[in-house]
């Protein structure tokens, strides 16, 4: 049974070779990083997370959390200490603002030590993750008085924070929730409702949990333009207990160790977070954080599960190679075991560069030097957010699953542990909305909103990056070149079949979403193509392109065949009468 570790080689070639972080030396965030600076936090956040978090990750499988009749919440063994160690590092306060107390470096470096934790604890990373979209929601829409009050706390990690959207009847839709708040003469607001599925609601992590909780006014308008975003704090300012606390924990297939909460709030005493009513447009902020993290979850699945399946398919002998005369080869001989480990690698590897390249667009989002850049950079990181949550989630699960059918019926046994990231992963398809939606987001809101204007600057970029490749690269950018025009074409339709009926654009939106994947992250095997060529006689380069042709040969064939099912339409899937779906 192997143990995790850190792809530190990996992550440095990406951050180096491909991104050239060094090269940002001009903006703030940027200041303080070079090439000592990136191998000391990637090598030690890998020990950190190898170390110390991997080996919470099955207790806390099995254990679970714990809620006593007073509503308190106890973690799984190990979590406290954990937990301690973290903050006392200062892991959280990484990427967070100066002005805050943070260290205020770049988020890409912060999203790199982010896909660490996330392979070696899932659920530890649950009670963390929301801390970076808490910051940044509070950073923008908070009054002085709530930034100084809170931030500071959040921020060094001596408090953690949760997101309060949904209930029983609201999920998606968020509009149909039920939660009030009613003025106070204070100034504050008294707030009651039930939430759901509150990650991280209550613990023994920190003395304090600051809930940031979405409710309506009085006389607000009807649906989403009446919702208000409210700051409810576990523990008030004069140290007495707010009335808010957990009223169950949720009894889920995975990620055993998040403390998913059922949170009464009655009457509890909050503060208003921005303007009456633009409570959904601030929760945003926290939310695309948390999904772009949750495309973070992905990635480290399919890595943590790779890594597990490569060990047993590596030890495990099985079967016999063509000629071979052993009694049992290992199962790495034979090709169907390779094509499964392949498309892992593939995938994971891609992905990453995709994950980082994100992460470095946030990072120009905020310090580029021109607004015009600044504004471009926002708008990459808009387009692709539902590609990497969904996408990246998807594929996650699907890596996470293939990787147990190397296992053969070990697999399924829990003492491997593949079986636990395979139900760990699930979980990361369906919150901080489900794929389905994402892909509705995608191409709705970021692709026909503005007639494919942002899609366009986004394909052009990778048509340059094929026009300026190197002869001996043709094997990739020749089918990339090709799913660009797919791309196209599938936006195209997307957009014009919608006019006619606007099913067409949900009945093709799934599809459209995983030909954006695949293309998004065909580009970043290109530009690693390239960083690998000058070296191409080491181990490590030659890997780089071997695997850049398996994804050339076996993932990119894929587009055309998801342009045909955008072009397919709505017709047929709503052509059944709903109650003809029960069978009699």
């Amino acid at each position: 049974m192997s143990s995790y570790t850190p792809p530190i080689r990996d992550v440095r070639f990406v951050l180096t070779n491909l991104l050239g972080i060094e090269s940002y030396s001009s903006l703030p965030a940027f200041a303080a990083v070079d090439g000592d600076l990136i191998d000391s936090i990637i090598e030690e956040a890998g020990r950190f997370c190898a170390e110390v978090i991997a080996p919470i990750n099955q207790v806390g499988d099995r254990e679970g959390c714990t809620r006593h009749p007073d509503g308190t919440v106890t973690t799984p063994q190990g979590f406290p200490d954990a937990y301690a160690q973290y903050r006392d590092a200062g892991w959280g306060a990484l990427a967070m603002p100066e002005e805050f107390g943070g260290q205020g470096l770049p988020h890409v470096l912060g999203t790199a030590v982010e896909e660490f934790l996330n392979s070696s604890c899932h659920a530890f990373n649950m009670y963390t993750g929301s801390i970076i979209g808490a910051v940044l929601t509070l950073a923008a829409k908070g009054s002085d008085e709530i930034k100084a009050e809170w931030l500071p706390k959040i921020v060094s990690g001596e408090w953690l924070a949760t997101m309060a959207l949904t209930e029983a009847q609201a999920g998606t839709d968020l509009g149909l929730l039920r939660t009030k708040a009613e003025p106070r003469d204070d100034g504050t607001f008294a707030i009651t409702g039930e939430k759901i599925f509150c990650s991280g609601g209550e613990h023994d992590l920190t003395d304090n949990i600051v809930h940031l909780v979405l409710a309506k006014l009085p006389g607000a308008p009807e649906g989403s333009r009446g919702i208000s975003l409210f700051l409810v704090p576990k523990v008030l300012p004069n140290g007495s207990r707010n009335s808010a606390g957990c009223g169950a924990i949720e009894h889920k297939m995975g990620i055993r160790a998040s403390a998913t909460c059922v949170m009464n709030f009655d009457g509890a005493k909050g503060w208003l977070v921005g303007a009456e009513n633009e409570g959904l447009a601030a929760m945003f902020i926290m939310m695309n954080a948390t999904r772009l993290s949750c495309g973070n979850q992905g990635l480290g699945h399919a890595e943590h599960a790779y890594q597990k399946a490569v060990s047993y398919a590596l030890e495990r002998k099985q079967g016999r190679a063509p000629g071979s005369h052993a009694v049992a080869d290992p199962l790495m001989v034979h090709p169907d075991v390779r094509r499964m480990l392949m498309d892992a690698r593939a995938f994971t590897e891609g992905f990453r560069a995709l994950v980082l390249w994100t992460a470095l667009q946030i990072d120009l989002s905020h310090g580029a030097a021109t607004e015009a850049e600044r504004a471009e950079a926002d708008a990459l990181v808009g387009l692709l957010t539902p590609v990497i949550k969904a996408y990246g989630t998807d594929r996650g699960f699907e890596t996470a699953v293939a990787m147990q059918q190397i296992f053969g019926g070990h697999g399924y046994i829990a003492e491997w542990g593949i079986e636990q990231i395979v139900r760990d992963a699930r979980a990361a398809m369906l919150y901080e909305g489900a794929n389905g939606v994402q892909a509705l987001d995608l191409a709705g809101r970021k692709v026909a909103r503005d007639g494919g204007a942002t899609l366009d600057r986004f394909l052009g970029a990778v048509e340059s990056d094929c026009d300026g490749a190197d002869d001996a690269l043709a094997f990739f950018f020749e089918p990339l070149r090709e799913s660009v025009q797919e791309v196209r074409t599938a936006a195209h339709a997307l957009m014009t079949m919608g006019k006619s009926d606007p099913n067409n654009l949900g009945a093709g939106s799934y599809a459209f979403l995983q030909m954006m994947g695949m293309t998004a992250i065909g580009w970043m095997w290109l530009r690693m193509a390239k960083a690998a060529l000058p070296d191409r006689d080491e181990p490590f380069f030659a890997a780089k392109l071997a695997t850049a042709r398996h994804y050339a040969l076996h993932t990119l064939p894929q587009v055309p065949m998801l342009r045909r099912k955008v072009e397919a339409g709505a017709a047929v899937l709503m052509a059944i009468p709903a109650e003809e779906f029960l069978r009699g």
